[in-house]
């Protein structure tokens, strides 16, 4: 069996409080892009995740131990992950991975949603890859409408970026915002995203508060966001905690003529329906 992982960009992320459990509130509209993790499934022995790239604690392992512990019967499996979403990259790899995994035991073990919240933040939003405004620390996930025709040039950096240094250094720089402002803003992100507009439509909409926090801590972000504006983005910023950027376009064609003049480092990425 081969099953898809793809990844998901932010296409905004406003910063709010910690919260008691040291998380961070945030409101963000999440959207699962073409680029994507192959994961191939066949029967084993033994349980063995094999993640070629990943060290230490491993988000596809912890999802089908999960599982197990949950008491699903299913005959033992030798789960290999294929990278193509680059790791530590703010595009929620690791997470697609782990739903993946999770997706596997649907209609046989109850309470995955429960499961994915337990896992990650992210890994409940992607056990279902849908267009939709995340909110708590990525828990409350509400899907919306498909927006209209839209594509992206994502330009990754060498090195990925510990997402826990850049929250961080974001409350070093004191970047986060009131909680009264922070839900004003989710108001207004629900109204604006509900009626299906492209993203092109609400360019003001697209804004990340923790971009300043990840040049902070890798300068050279800033160098990859000129270059998408100077390639003809209209809206260029970093996804999730980076330090991937990406550049908004009006459609795959517009795109990928930027992505020329990007150099090989460029990938052109469109938006999947569920």
């Amino acid at each position: 069996m081969l099953l898809t992982a793809p990844a998901k960009l932010n296409l905004c992320l406003f910063l709010g409080p910690a919260r008691e459990d040291g998380l961070h509130e945030i409101r963000s509209l999440f959207e699962p892009i073409s680029l994507a993790d192959e994961i191939e499934v066949t029967h084993a022995e033994r349980d063995t995740v094999e993640c070629p790239g990943i060290e230490g604690d491993d988000l596809t392992g912890a999802a089908l131990a999960a599982l197990r512990e949950k008491g699903w019967a299913a005959p033992p499996l030798r789960v290999r992950v294929e990278k193509r979403i680059p790791i530590a990259a703010g595009l929620g790899g690791g997470s697609a991975d782990a739903a993946a995994v999770l997706r596997l035991a649907e209609g046989e073990v109850d309470g995955l949603a429960r499961l994915a919240r337990g896992l990650g933040a992210d890994i409940l939003s992607q056990l279902r890859p849908a267009f939709a405004l995340v909110s708590g620390s990525g828990e409350v996930v509400e899907p919306l409408p498909l927006p209209a025709e839209h594509a992206f040039v994502l330009l990754p950096e060498p090195e990925g970026l510990s997402t826990g240094e850049v929250y961080t250094e974001a409350d070093r720089l004191g970047l986060a915002r009131d909680p009264d402002e922070l839900e004003e803003i989710a108001v207004h992100l629900r109204e604006t995203a509900s009626a299906g507009p492209s993203p092109l439509d609400y360019g003001e909409l697209l804004v990340n508060d923790l971009q300043p926090a990840a040049i902070s801590l890798r300068p050279e972000i800033e160098a990859s966001l000129q270059a998408l504006h100077e390639a003809g983005a209209a809206r260029a910023l970093i996804s999730g905690s980076g330090p991937t950027s990406f550049g908004l376009f009006a459609g795959r064609d517009e795109a990928e003529t930027a992505a020329e003049k990007l150099g090989e480092r460029a990938i052109v990425c469109t938006p999947v329906a569920p």
